[in-house]
């Protein structure tokens, strides 16, 4: 019988994914996997916890939909504050949050809420929102438009808008060539230097992952985040943190910019948010933001048939609820520290070239010459290669291509879920010093030395 679904990859077999426990995915064949990658940094309680699949149920019992133009519902009013009473400043105190069915539709409804906030202020030539390359938004065309994934971006460039894109923010190959304090953060001042360029006049928001997630696994040394707020504030323009990967935990803090200690003007959610249980993200404004539709047309402008599903947003709750209940953001903490000890010991293969990140997001990238930082060739199929052994493993990581250079460049992210055990954790470093120590001489290049 011919194949009924659309997969993503037409030419791999996937295994039918039966059941989930804590950590472990379980296949029909009976095989289990250590989900390493959270999905898609997705997963932060852990596969089936009964307590966020009964809140599930008791909703969609009592209502399963209601259209947002039409009702809300205790579940979404709870949350929203919930979610308020986790954010960063005055966000905490005043916040308002519009939910959506994931990421990509979080940053289309920032881009909306961004311009209409600059209409009604009277100000209609700001309509710029300018983002990094090395960066990944969303898969909708707004979202995908803004992003800096060359490899994401190629097919699709001819229905893309270009607003403008500065340098990416990534140490370990800085697109100026520099290292880090002796840089005075020239990829954040470059930043000032677009919007100048542009006309501050014309501009209305940067947007950025303070911690990069899928392209680069990049993190910003200290003062990068506080920099780019202050060039936000200096040209009176918005900043929008994408914490889709990063918020709710999953570096350790609520939100990855409670690290640098930095506000931002919108905070956008997904992924962790409701950890895989149902589809769901969020955008967090500010008060001010939302004042100025309030006092002019009293209207956002802007909706999805899914914005906050009632059995979405329990889901969501109840997650959030579970979290702060077990202190797993501590946990995460802890346990993301232990990782990174481990993976540090992947050092000792000449193909790991760096392994970077913060909390249970880790990121661990190869290269053909250590000294140099070469990537391996893109045609090499080195990520691919390396992940086919490490499921053979028994072990889901999230493996990505073109942090180099858009084309050619190999890493895994590693984002398991929050109740992962230094058991585990274990497992999963041994596994993959196994699959990296067997592959080693099968990559041009990348023999000792």
């Amino acid at each position: 019988m011919r194949e009924s679904l659309l997969h993503r990859h037409l030419k791999r077999k996937y295994p039918v994914a039966a059941r989930g426990e804590g950590v472990w995915l379980y296949d029909d064949s009976g095989k289990k996997y250590l989900d390493a990658a959270g999905g898609a940094a997705v997963v932060s309680v852990g596969h089936g916890v009964r307590e966020v699949i009964a809140a599930m149920g008791r909703q969609a019992r009592q209502v399963a939909f209601v259209h947002s133009s039409q009702f809300t519902t205790t579940a979404a009013r709870k949350f929203s504050r919930l979610l308020r009473s986790l954010a960063p400043g005055q966000l905490r105190k005043s916040g308002r949050v519009f939910f959506t069915s994931g990421g990509s539709e979080a940053t289309e409804s920032a881009i909306k809420l961004v311009r209409q906030y600059w209409l009604e202020r009277g100000e209609p030539s700001r309509f710029k929102i300018l983002s990094r390359w090395s960066s990944y938004h969303g898969a909708t065309l707004g979202a995908l438009g803004l992003s800096g994934n060359q490899r994401r971006r190629e097919a699709f460039l001819p229905l893309l808008v270009e607003q403008g894109h500065i340098a990416p923010c990534y140490c370990y190959r800085c697109p100026f060539g520099l290292e880090f304090p002796a840089c005075e953060l020239k990829c954040a001042h470059d930043l000032n230097q677009m919007i100048e360029t542009q006309g501050p006049e014309t501009v209305a928001a940067f947007i950025f992952e303070p911690i990069v997630g899928a392209t680069n696994g990049a993190v910003p040394p200290d003062g990068y985040v506080k920099t780019i707020r202050e060039i936000c504030d200096r040209h009176g323009i918005l900043l929008i943190a994408d914490e889709v990967m990063t918020g709710l935990g999953r570096t350790g803090r609520n939100f990855a910019v409670d690290h640098w200690g930095v506000v931002p003007d919108i905070i956008l959610m997904g992924k962790g948010l409701s950890s895989g249980y149902a589809p769901l993200g969020a955008v967090l404004a500010s008060e001010e933001i939302c004042q100025v539709l309030e006092r002019g047309s009293g209207h956002y402008s802007h909706g999805f048939t899914y914005s906050a599903h009632p059995v979405s947003v329990a889901a969501g709750l109840a997650v959030q609820k579970w979290i702060a209940r077990n202190n797993l953001v501590e946990q995460c903490a802890r346990q993301g520290d232990y990782l990174a000890r481990r993976l540090e010991e992947l050092r000792s293969f000449p193909m790991v070239g760096d392994v970077r990140g913060k909390g249970l997001l880790q990121t661990v990238e190869f290269v053909q010459e250590r000294a140099t930082r070469q990537p391996f060739p893109a045609g090499a199929q080195v990520i691919e290669r390396l992940d086919e052994k490490l499921r053979e493993a028994g072990v889901n990581a999230y493996p990505m291509k073109g942090c180099a250079d858009g084309s050619a460049g190999d890493h895994f992210l590693l984002a398991p879920p929050f109740v992962i055990s230094q058991a585990e954790i274990d497992f999963l470093v041994d596994a993959l010093a196994a699959v990296i120590g067997s592959a080693q001489e099968a990559f041009p290049g990348s023999g000792p030395r």
